[in-house]
């Protein structure tokens, strides 16, 4: 299991112009497959006279989906291209698409595989990458006397604290990376008499 993945910071474009071809790149995160493909789509109805609509895509903290389409350009001339720089770059949970209005020059192969690549690398350094790393979801139950000076114990050691819930007790959830559970354990049960109990949760990336 993947305890860390790079994606894309966020969504945005940038383009380009080779000979006199306009390459137009976008890039988004995506969580599924299905958001990727409604993605390209409307890329696709964004810019509907554009001589060829490429993308590609990776999905899964170990790039288990790997996906690229040519539009119409000679295979593997523009998505495999554009794949393998989000490869190469280590980026997942990512979808690309470089849109492109035809100049009246013709690159040949290796211009197009350099331009559909260097594009989507353009585009990742302009809109930049953040790393999500794996946790499991932790939730600590507390009372009410000793949850206020809890909770901002937790916030001064850099605790990722996602939400606070007040009812007979109080249930504080965070992220805590496994390594750190049994540290963690010794430290809550010494901050609060051993009166708090931690509930481990299921996985997620933050």
């Amino acid at each position: 299991m993947q305890e860390q993945y790079r994606t894309v910071a966020r969504a945005g474009v940038h383009e380009t112009e080779i000979n006199r071809s306009r390459f137009i790149c976008a890039l988004a995160p995506v969580a599924t497959e299905e958001e990727a493909q409604e993605f390209i789509a409307r890329i696709r109805k964004e810019h509907p006279t554009a001589t060829h609509n490429c993308f590609a895509y990776v999905i899964g903290a170990d790039a288990s989906v790997q996906k690229a389409g040519d539009d119409g350009e000679p295979g593997g001339t523009a998505g495999a291209p554009m794949l393998q720089m989000l490869m190469r770059r280590e980026v997942r949970y990512t979808a690309a698409v470089v849109t492109r209005y035809y100049g009246g020059v013709k690159l040949g192969a290796g211009g197009l595989i350099r331009a559909y690549g260097g594009v989507v690398g353009e585009t990742l350094d302009a809109v930049g990458t953040l790393t999500r790393q794996r946790f499991r979801v932790a939730t600590v139950t507390v009372d009410h006397q000793r949850a206020g000076r809890l909770e901002n114990d937790l916030r001064a050691t850099g605790r990722a604290v996602r939400d606070v819930r007040y009812a007979e007790a109080v249930t504080i959830e965070i992220g805590l990376p496994d390594s750190e559970v049994p540290a963690f354990r010794a430290w809550l049960a010494d901050t609060t008499a051993g009166t708090a109990t931690l509930e481990l949760g299921g996985e997620a990336f933050a």
